[in-house]
């Protein structure tokens, strides 16, 4: 594997003034080039004090960082940018700002260097916005793109997704493995958002109340129970992805199908308090054709059948 561009060695975080209150110790951490990381953890653990830490804005309480600097580092924080009729063209050109000279005057390769975030990002009908008007997926994406125009081995971003709708989520999530993959970027980012982590991230930090990060592909961790004694999830089943549902009623269903008609069918189920057993009398078969989804069921030689799951749960809560 190449040399790491960001790597620490021993460091402590935390806050000394605060009776040395350390966060995290003697780290031995290193992101690589072409890899997503992403930085995962209960809330308050101080994920976001580490990203301020390897960024240079905090000072470590011991311990090194090799590889700081704003011509290394570039850093998306989750604060809004407040800046008046400010418009995204400008944010994104604050990206070349560590390159210039007293001049403030950008060259051409400073542009070329903003045009190709911009192209990347796909945001170029939002240039002339004022960023005020920009709604937070749209900010997030020019946040982005001041950060890649930076023109730096490394970013470091914290909560992107925060307060996003899902396809703003998932849009972020796919764009920063593409950045990290086409343009060999080693990519940090803290995040709450579980799922969307398992299946992008190249390499999980995940944060434990032991002071430490443990390191590790997403799946590893998934097999290994590291996720669930460190989140410690009700009612969640990581290895499924389901949220366990407990069946209510005293009524079992066979349930014969394939795809995704079989996985949502047998959602709508659980959720609705029965329980999926091959050996009940209560057949259902979900049918395809060219019109649609047939449902089914099929108890004592009884046949009825439906054309929408609603109709279905509608006729088994009835019998």
């Amino acid at each position: 594997m190449e040399a790491s561009p960001l790597f620490t060695k021993n460091l402590s975080i935390g806050y000394p003034s605060v009776h040395d209150h350390i966060l995290f110790a003697n780290l031995n951490l290193s992101l690589y080039s072409g890899q997503l990381v992403c930085f995962m953890g209960p809330n308050g653990i101080g994920k976001s004090t580490l990203i301020r830490t390897l960024a240079g804005s905090q000072k470590p309480i011991s311990g090194e960082i090799q590889g700081i600097g704003n011509k290394n580092v570039a850093v998306v924080l989750t604060e809004r940018v407040n800046a008046g009729m400010m418009t995204a063209r400008e944010l994104v050109s604050y990206g070349r700002y560590p390159y210039l000279g007293w001049s403030v005057k950008m060259t051409e390769e400073d542009q070329t260097k903003i045009d190709e975030a911009v192209q990347q990002v796909r945001i170029k009908d939002l240039l002339d916005k004022p960023i005020h008007e920009l709604s937070d997926g749209q900010m997030q994406m020019v946040m982005i793109a001041r950060a890649l125009a930076q023109d730096t081995p490394v970013l470091l971003l914290d909560e992107p997704t925060a307060h996003l709708d899902l396809n703003n989520r998932v849009e972020i999530m796919n764009l920063l493995r593409k950045l990290a993959k086409e343009n060999n970027k080693a990519i940090l980012v803290s995040t709450h958002e579980l799922d969307l982590a398992l299946q992008t991230a190249d390499l999980v930090w995940l944060a434990t109340a032991q002071k430490s990060i443990r390191v590790g592909i997403p799946e590893d961790l998934v097999l290994d129970g590291t996720f669930d004694e460190v989140f410690q999830f009700k009612g969640f089943d990581l290895k499924t992805g389901r949220v366990k549902q407990e069946p209510y009623r005293h009524t079992g269903i066979h349930l014969i199908g394939e795809g995704h008609a079989y996985l949502w069918t047998k959602n709508a189920l659980e959720r609705n308090g029965f329980h999926i057993d091959p050996n009940s009398n209560l057949t259902l078969t979900i049918e395809t054709s060219t019109v649609g989804l047939t449902f089914s069921t099929n108890f004592n030689r009884k046949e009825d059948r439906f054309q929408s799951i609603a109709e279905l749960l509608s006729g088994l809560t009835k019998t």
